[in-house]
C-alpha cells in the first residue's frame, strides 16, 4: 500500500482507478484499510476542487413541494396568504424568520438552505 496525498488531477484519476479495483474489499484487511484511506483522500480532494454550492432556497422549496405533491395553495399554511406564496415562489419577496421556522417544522427543509 503506497498511499500519498492527492495533489493533482492525475493523482485523483489514479486514486479513483485503484478504488474501483479494490471496491468491496473486506474490512480490517490491508485492501480494506487502503480503500478507507483512498476514499477519504478522494472525498477531501473533491470537496476542495469540486465544491457543491448549496441549493437556492426557492428551488429547495419547489423541490420539496414536488416531492410531497403540494400546490401553491398548500403553501399558504407555511408562507401566509396566496399572494405572499406567489411573491415568495417568484422571488419577489424574501423569506422571513417566521416563514423559515414554519417551512422547517412543516416540510423539514433545513434552515441553512432557507437562509442562504
Amino acid at each position: 500500500m503506497n498511499i500519498k496525498p492527492i495533489k493533482t488531477e492525475q493523482d485523483y484519476t489514479i486514486s479513483l482507478a485503484r478504488i474501483e479495483e479494490i471496491w468491496g474489499a473486506k474490512r480490517d484487511t490491508p485492501e480494506g484499510d487502503e480503500l478507507d484511506l483512498l476514499v477519504t483522500l478522494v472525498e477531501s480532494y473533491e470537496m476542495k476542487h469540486f465544491p457543491i454550492a448549496p441549493p437556492d432556497p426557492i428551488d429547495a422549496i419547489k423541490f420539496r413541494m414536488e416531492q410531497m405533491g403540494m400546490t401553491n395553495a398548500d403553501m399558504v399554511e407555511y408562507l401566509g396568504s396566496q399572494s405572499r406564496v406567489s411573491e415568495v415562489l417568484n422571488g419577489k419577496r424574501g423569506l422571513t424568520l417566521k416563514m423559515v421556522k414554519s417551512l422547517y417544522k412543516g416540510l423539514k427543509i433545513s434552515p441553512e438552505i432557507l437562509l442562504a
